[in-house]
């Protein structure tokens, strides 16, 4: 068996205990292995509440990256473990898990590409309209959560039933929970297929987490793509709990031509695919 290299760098925390407050230096970022931390800041004697974390997601990195002091507070909302890095570990870190990497320069642009929206927005108001100081940019500041979509339930769904279920019109197929308690309409010739992170502030196009009550789909999980007039499936590198087609496990990156009818299980969420009519058969 390997050794895990970061064993001696794990950290525990107790249910309501910090991980470290606003405003306090340090220099080391948290990967969190199991559990949940909350990112909140202090106003007016109370927490405001930026950002739940769970299992695979990375905070406190600006202090690695910049030296700078904390710009919100940690807590343990129940017992979690996580893996301390400082800036000696960091390129160890970054070298044995490049999915870390790569999300933390998706939250990066993410930050990057909502300070050009202020600074556009600052920009187009009329110099007699500008107030006299404009709002910092905190591009720092965890994007909060936007509220989850409104169940899809089809009226014409029967219970334990997926045939009568239409595709709307304009899709080009559909991803239906058995029994047609939701569905998920493929709008786009490409989406993403996963869970909202709070990490990046981004929401996949088909939004999983609602349904994936045991967290076992990827924030980036798998992609669904239009090719040849007919909807293919492929698994994100990185994606941690695999995904079946028919119950054949998909090789990461290699695309598979889907059918209607072919039952998909992402982690523990199970699916059955149904294409658009006119849209070409596998």
């Amino acid at each position: 068996m390997t050794p895990d290299p970061f064993k001696n760098l794990m950290v525990r925390r107790k249910a309501g205990e910090g991980v470290y407050s606003e405003g306090d230096l340090g220099a080391e970022m948290y990967v969190i292995q199991s559990g949940e931390i909350r990112l909140f800041r202090m106003r007016d004697g109370m927490k405001q509440e930026l950002a739940i974390m769970e299992k695979g997601d990375f905070f406190g990195e600006l202090s690695v990256l910049e030296g700078l002091p904390r710009t919100t507070g940690a807590e343990a909302l129940q017992d979690a473990e996580l893996i301390e890095i400082n800036s000696a570990t960091f390129d160890r870190m970054i070298r044995a898990n490049i999915e870390i990497a790569v999300r933390m320069l998706r939250k990066l642009s993410n930050r990057l590409q909502e300070a050009n929206r202020k600074l556009e927005a600052m920009t187009n108001v009329a110099p007699a309209d500008r107030p006299p100081e404009a709002e910092a940019v905190d591009i720092d500041a965890p994007a909060a959560a936007p509220p989850p979509p409104e169940p899809e339930i089809p009226a014409m769904a029967a219970p334990g039933s997926n045939g009568d279920i239409a595709v709307p019109e304009g899709a080009h197929g559909l991803f239906i929970m058995d029994g047609g308690k939701r569905c998920f309409p493929i709008n786009s010739g490409q989406a993403i297929i996963g869970r909202y992170d709070p990490v990046t502030g981004t929401r996949p196009e088909i939004d999983l987490t609602q349904v994936d009550i045991n967290r076992s789909v990827s924030r980036r999980h798998a992609r669904v793509f239009l090719q040849d007039g007919s909807c293919h499936l492929t698994e994100e590198v990185g994606a941690l709990n695999g995904t079946l087609v028919n119950g054949r496990r998909l090789v990461p990156g290699k695309p598979h031509a889907l059918a209607t009818g072919d039952r998909i299980a992402l982690g523990m969420v199970a699916l059955v695919f149904k294409a658009a009519a006119g849209k070409t058969q596998s």
